[in-house]
């Protein structure tokens, strides 16, 4: 229990106990047909990022920064989905609708880390394409193993300092009873506006931080490929033109999986609260952590050649392997 001062008066307020998530509220009747595509995406990224994250960590031919980065981001995604996904699943089966105080901080904490670091290597990714087009003879110096560790690690820590703060502000916040979340998983500000107290310092830190993580990384990911557009222009033939774009190809599918409905949700919960509809913005929260963790493997599948060359390489041993064991004549020369 804490106690909240006022001008005559100490009242008492509970402490805040454990939250009722209530999945997507006015379309209650249709929460087992919206878990279908949910569950069906979760399965596909997991599935998706184990195999990518796999094949990258134990392919030699995939040691590139290149392919490295490409598993810090599998990695991101797999954090991103799992520490979201299982529990809004549960939700709408209706399996489980309450999480407690602590879990609830968790959730968020883990959830909005998992995000930001996925924001900075992407943001990384850019400046690898920049630095092998635009600077290629300086590439293999400037870009190492040992600077894409570095680069996991800072985009880790860069987004436990980001999100520190506001678990502090939401721990201080006094709740007076009010437990019913309007989502399927803890967000911020979905917290925040269950407190009773002055949340203004949330609402302006949870701004400051989306213009300051995503949308700054959004802005550096632009100003990169404005150079190397210039520097693809610059090119003497149409084939070297093509080639170093298709490069790109499948980094900027991503870039435009990844913030747009992320981006559309973060600003909808600060500036669009009476005007977008509530189902609407939780249906788009719940897309930003199981769509682009579901594509990202998929669009780098098919896009990147070599990736796409070593999981057909992959695939095949396991079908002959699968071959072997229920027919050994089959394979016998």
């Amino acid at each position: 229990v804490s106690r909240t001062r006022g001008a005559s008066m100490t009242v008492l307020v509970s402490a805040p106990g454990p939250f009722v998530l209530l999945g997507v509220p006015g379309l209650e009747a249709l929460h087992a047909w919206l878990s279908v595509p949910v569950c069906l995406l979760y399965m596909a990224a997991l599935v998706g990022n184990a195999l990518l994250l796999g094949l990258v960590a134990v392919d030699k031919a995939l040691r590139a920064p290149m392919y490295q980065l490409l598993g810090l981001l599998a990695a991101a995604d797999l954090i991103l989905a799992t520490s979201t996904v299982p529990k809004a699943l549960a939700v709408l089966w209706g399996l489980s609708s309450e999480i407690s105080f602590g879990a609830c901080l968790a959730q968020l904490f883990v959830a909005h880390v998992a995000f930001i670091a996925e924001s900075s290597v992407l943001l990384a990714m850019a400046v690898d394409r920049y630095v092998a087009i635009c600077q290629p003879l300086r590439y293999g110096a400037l870009l190492t193993q040992r600077v894409v560790g570095i680069v996991g690690i800072a985009a880790v820590a860069r987004g436990a300092c980001v999100m520190v703060p506001p678990v502090v502000l939401l721990q201080r916040l006094p709740y007076c009873g009010q437990r019913a979340l309007p989502h399927t998983y803890c967000e911020h500000m979905g917290v925040a506006r269950l407190a009773c107290g002055d949340t203004r310092p949330n609402i302006w830190y949870g701004l400051a931080t989306t213009l300051l993580s995503p949308c700054l990384d959004l802005g550096l990911i632009g100003a990169s490929y404005v150079l190397i557009l210039r520097a693809v222009c610059c090119l003497p033939s149409h084939g070297a033109r093509y080639k170093a774009l298709g490069t790109c190809g499948a980094h900027a599918s991503v870039i435009v999986l990844f913030y747009t409905p992320a981006l559309f949700s973060f600003l909808a919960h600060r500036f669009g609260h009476h005007t977008v509809p509530g189902h609407i913005h939780i249906l788009l929260a719940n897309l930003y952590v199981v769509v682009p963790p579901a594509l990202n493997p998929v669009v780098y599948g098919v896009r990147t050649q070599q990736v796409a060359q070593r999981l057909r390489h992959l695939l095949q041993l396991f079908w002959a392997g699968a071959v072997r064991k229920v027919d050994p004549e089959r394979v016998s020369p």
